[in-house]
């Protein structure tokens, strides 16, 4: 599958990139790419949520009224769960919501989830470029002259590049990544995937191996 390669001007270079048919061109698969943002979004979690149990809630352990007789129900002291500032029942506790997923099913899903967006149309490859200073005015010409502007962007770069990536933080809307780092939720993130030339080599040495 071959892409014609644009400059930031937006105009054809008259060069193609060729796109690897085992990367982006598969059927995607739609349970691995499911399971891939779910460890992705799980990962994310700081798992940090606690409450306070029964016994951890500070307060006189005599009881407030008797068993019985009372017409109520049956409570012990005010740190019950049955009354207001009284301990929580089951509640949140620190835990790690992270779980593996093993890399084949990882890969399957980032050729996926790329592939997905060939599908979409969603997806521009660029030269290597870079900018002379970090200037945001900059990366939004480079955005217009896609055609892309408004649109959430993802552009991926096959190494560091910190003028490109200070000129695109302050963007809403846009991420700027290493290929190497790409995941399938990013990708799939994005309303259109930006990939350098060199980006695409990139992915290729990575996923094909």
């Amino acid at each position: 599958m071959e892409v014609s390669v644009l400059n930031i001007k937006g105009e054809d270079t008259g060069r193609k990139v060729t796109l690897s048919d085992e990367i982006f061109g598969i059927e995607p698969n739609d349970h691995v790419l499911y399971l891939a943002v779910k460890q992705y979004m799980a990962n994310q979690r700081q798992g940090t949520a606690k409450s306070k149990e029964r016994s951890e809630v500070n307060g006189s352990t005599r009881k407030l009224i008797r068993q019985k007789g009372s017409g109520g129900a049956r409570r012990g002291d005010k740190k019950s769960p049955l009354l207001k500032g009284g301990g929580r029942v089951f509640g949140p506790v620190p835990r790690d919501y992270s779980f593996k997923l093993n890399r084949k099913v990882k890969t399957l899903a980032r050729k996926s989830a790329l592939s997905y967006k060939v599908k979409e149309d969603a997806l521009i490859v660029v030269e290597d470029f870079t900018f002379d200073a970090p200037k945001t005015k900059d990366f939004i010409n480079f955005t217009k002259n896609l055609k892309v502007d408004g649109k959430k962007l993802l552009l991926a770069l096959p190494d560091v590049n910190k003028n490109v990536y200070l000129s695109a933080r302050n963007l809403q809307r846009t991420d700027v990544m290493l290929a190497s780092t790409l995941n399938s939720y990013k990708v799939l993130n994005a309303d259109v995937l930006v990939l350098t030339e060199n980006a695409v080599s990139v992915i290729d040495g990575i996923l094909n191996k």
